[in-house]
This record gives structure tokens, C-alpha cells and sequence, in this order.
């Protein structure tokens, strides 16, 4: 089951994406062409599938972090309950 993308802006300069991952729910594997910020809508914890291994991050509501292009990586959401991101993409 995929995770469920939708697009909330895209012009010139920002791409702006709500991610919404019900239990088990994963992006498939992806190369993110853009540096971008991820703002968590939900506390939970996420697994990132990388080519270096997998790990396990601990999101919070609201605190937001960056990251570069370049990033290869599955996101599975390891919850038992729905979890939601706003993901904000730099042109």
C-alpha cells in the first residue's frame, strides 16, 4: 500500500505535497531531485529504507527539518495509526 500524495502548490519556486500514510503505507523507493523541508503534521516514528541500511526516526508535530537533493530512500510509516507530513520542495 502506497502512501497518499497530495499536491497542494507547485509554481515556480515551491513544490508543496501533504503525505498521508495509513498503517504500513510506504512512498516506494524515490530520488528527491529537490532540497526540500518536511513539516510533521503527526508525532510517530517513520522507517527510512536507504542504500546505507534501514533506521528508524522519531518525528514531532511541528518541528520541521531539511534535507538535500539527492536523498534515495523508501519512507514507511511503522505506526498503527495514520500519519501525515507537509513536504515542501525548493526549485
Amino acid at each position: 500500500m502506497h502512501a497518499v500524495p497530495t499536491l497542494q502548490i507547485n509554481n515556480d519556486r515551491t513544490v508543496v505535497t501533504e503525505w498521508r500514510f495509513a498503517p504500513g503505507a510506504d512512498t516506494g523507493h524515490h530520488v528527491h531531485a529537490m532540497d526540500y523541508v518536511v513539516v510533521p503534521l503527526t508525532t510517530g516514528s517513520l522507517r527510512l529504507e536507504e542504500p546505507t541500511g534501514v533506521r528508524e526516526v522519531q518525528l514531532t508535530a511541528g518541528v520541521s527539518y531539511a534535507r538535500p537533493a539527492g536523498v534515495t530512500h523508501n519512507v514507511v510509516n511503522v505506526n498503527d495509526y495514520e500519519f501525515v507530513f507537509v513536504e515542501i520542495e525548493l526549485k
